[in-house]
């Protein structure tokens, strides 16, 4: 009896560290660095610090013309990662602030004189 409790322990608690592992995290802020050998680059989050993304043919970029188009500097780029094999790997790159509503409520100063 305790051996079942125990393995439905251990199993229960590595499904928890898997949908973890899996689970997609944002980061917003500035490109410190680009290394276009490995197809990775370095973004500074003001809130997370700096971090080394890779970038893979199924990455997704939006507002920015592929990983070629990142340079050092280039500000308000988001990215959508989730962790691979020791490294953040990003399912998803684009500039914020493009238009439409990143999860504000709307009505912001930018909406125009006639805007309701």
């Amino acid at each position: 009896m305790r051996l079942i409790a125990l393995l439905t322990a251990l199993v229960l608690s590595l499904s928890v560290a898997v949908a973890t592992a899996s689970a997609a995290t944002q980061y917003e802020g500035t490109v410190t660095s680009i290394n276009k050998e490995k197809r990775t680059f370095r973004l500074n989050d003001s809130e997370r610090g700096t971090i080394r993304i890779k970038v893979t043919r199924n990455t997704v970029f939006e507002r920015i013309n592929g990983f070629s188009a990142l340079s050092v500097g280039m500000k308000r780029v988001e990215a959508t990662v989730k962790r691979s094999n020791g490294r953040w790997v990003a399912t998803r790159v684009e500039r914020s602030g493009g238009g439409g509503n990143h999860g504000g409520g709307g009505g912001g100063a930018d909406d125009g004189p006639n805007h309701t």
